[in-house]
């Protein structure tokens, strides 16, 4: 098991990734701004995603969005 630490800088480093260095501070901007309790959203979700699914999905949002 990683430390919580360990955990946000990996956060921070993937969200730089994907999205770039402003737009991760965005993101950031908006979390801590809205409340999001993801389990719950999760839970209301009409069909579950596993975590590959998810991130199929959210990868194909993305590329969507740079063209």
């Amino acid at each position: 098991m990683i430390t919580d630490t360990e955990i946000k800088i990996k956060g921070i480093q993937i969200l730089s990734q994907y999205l770039g260095d402003v737009e991760a501070e965005r993101f950031i901007a908006l979390i801590q701004r809205e409340p999001f309790d993801y389990t719950k959203w999760h839970r209301e979700q009409d069909e579950p995603l596993s975590v590959e699914e998810l991130s199929r999905s959210a990868m194909a949002l993305r590329n969507k969005n740079v063209e």
